[in-house]
């Protein structure tokens, strides 16, 4: 698992308007990466539609938002459309990123295992150092905490 104070681990994913997107040369920047794990489902739009309220926010402070997920380009480009998403939303979809960043973990649901994304959130320093992680994100008030968190770094 990253600690903070750790160099982000590099990586290029595609976008679901069709760019790459590669963290090292967002560089000067404060990056927010959400992981979650699944396009349309009730907690992982809620939180989506957090972090989209609240993008003129991140922006002023500085912050990029990025949601990931292992869904594809077409499952993320209708859940955009349906939510008015305004965040780049990047596709996992060989979980490369997921397993650098340590967030697949064994889920049990209704005695069924499954390896699934643990809702997490990274926020990534300027200087591409890993400044704040929130493990096991609870939803509500998740991204206000995150924003009130980017404001105290200051680019």
């Amino acid at each position: 698992m990253l600690e903070v104070g750790a160099a982000a681990p590099d990586f290029t994913l595609e976008a679901h308007t069709g760019e790459q997107v590669t963290l090292s040369q967002l560089r000067g920047q404060i990056v927010v990466l959400f992981f979650y794990p699944k396009d349309n489902t009730p907690g992982c739009t809620k939180e989506s539609c957090s972090f989209r309220d609240l993008k003129s926010e991140f922006s002023q402070a500085g912050a990029l938002v990025y949601g990931i997920s292992r869904d594809s380009l077409d499952s993320h480009n209708k859940f955009v459309d349906k939510f008015q998403l305004n965040m780049p939303l990047l596709s996992d979809a060989n979980e490369e990123v997921c397993k650098l960043y340590g967030v697949l973990k064994e889920k049990n649901m209704y005695g069924r295992k499954s390896i699934g994304i643990e809702r997490t959130t990274f926020v990534i320093a300027a200087d591409g150092t890993v400044a704040k992680i929130y493990p096991k994100v609870k939803v509500d008030g998740h991204a206000e905490k995150v924003l009130e968190f980017v404001k105290t770094m200051g680019v």
